[in-house]
């Protein structure tokens, strides 16, 4: 039976470093949150962040604008955040509505306060090793990996999934880390073929039940970062009840990669605050 990586008892504990931390401070960080529509989903992501930043002690201002607002105001409100002394980071609640530049929207936000990691100075910095803030999918399970001990040094890991917020910059931090990795796609042919080789195998791609245990190396380290709504609740990428019997360290759905990108994103505040002083 696999051992399960608890990303909510890790994100408690991060979070509650960061609010002893932000407690020291002559003045609390800031994070504005934009969310723009009525989406049900990023109304619960927005929410959910607005309860982390109260338990670290961040100062939460939302900013929840209608859906034909336009690009031009929204890029204006950017501005002004960009500008505002009192907030140290600006998140935009994705997906925008159909008819928004996300790419403009998200080059908009200064690189000083893009606790998404999202502009493509924070990307470029990625490739480098040089960074001021990491994208917090990725950055949290490069630290449930680090907490559990889990060696990266050399190992095998293979990238399901090749997106700008997760799998690409996922697949260049194991790299910084001395990873060799493979990065697969919905191109990629015999999938199983890559994955079962995989001493660390992640998976980001929002699809039930991708990965079966028979596309699992037995004894590999399995990362969830799908999120699939069902009629029953939430669930992963992965088979998880099957692949727990054979992989050596194994992330739930929810509770695992979740909890962790919100924790990296109050980290991120605090940094941005801490460079401001």
């Amino acid at each position: 039976m696999a051992v399960i990586l608890d990303g909510n008892a890790l994100a408690k504990s991060i979070k509650k470093d960061i609010k002893i931390q932000i407690n020291k401070m002559a003045q609390p960080p800031g994070l504005a949150v934009i969310i723009v529509g009525d989406n049900p989903a990023s109304r619960i992501y927005v929410d959910h962040k607005k309860k982390d930043c109260q338990a670290c002690g961040i100062t939460s201002r939302e900013h929840a604008l209608a859906k034909d607002i336009g690009q031009d105001q929204l890029l204006a409100l950017i501005d002004e955040l960009n500008q505002d002394t009192e907030v140290h980071g600006i998140l935009v609640q994705s997906p925008l509505p159909d008819g928004y530049n996300s790419q403009e929207v998200f080059q908009r936000i200064s690189p000083q306060k893009d606790v998404d990691a999202f502009h493509v100075n924070s990307a470029g910095g990625i490739l480098r090793g040089e960074y001021s803030f990491l994208p917090c999918t990725p950055a949290g399970v490069i630290a449930l990996l680090d907490h559990y001990k889990i060696d990266l040094v050399s190992k095998h890991c293979v990238v399901v999934g090749h997106s700008n917020i997760v799998g690409k910059p996922m697949a260049m931090m194991l790299l910084n880390r001395n990873a060799t990795v493979t990065i697969c796609h919905i191109h990629t042919a015999d999938l199983a073929a890559h994955t079962k080789q995989a001493d660390i195998l992640i998976c980001a791609v929002g699809k039930i039940n991708l990965i079966t245990a028979d596309m699992v190396k037995p004894g590999a380290v399995v990362i969830d970062v799908g999120i699939n709504r069902t009629e029953t609740g939430i669930c992963g990428d992965v088979d998880f009840g099957a692949i727990s019997q054979i992989a050596s360290h194994i992330t739930p759905v929810p509770g695992g990669v979740g909890p962790m990108t919100r924790a990296m994103l109050m980290l991120n505040t605090l940094r941005s605050a801490q460079n401001y002083m």
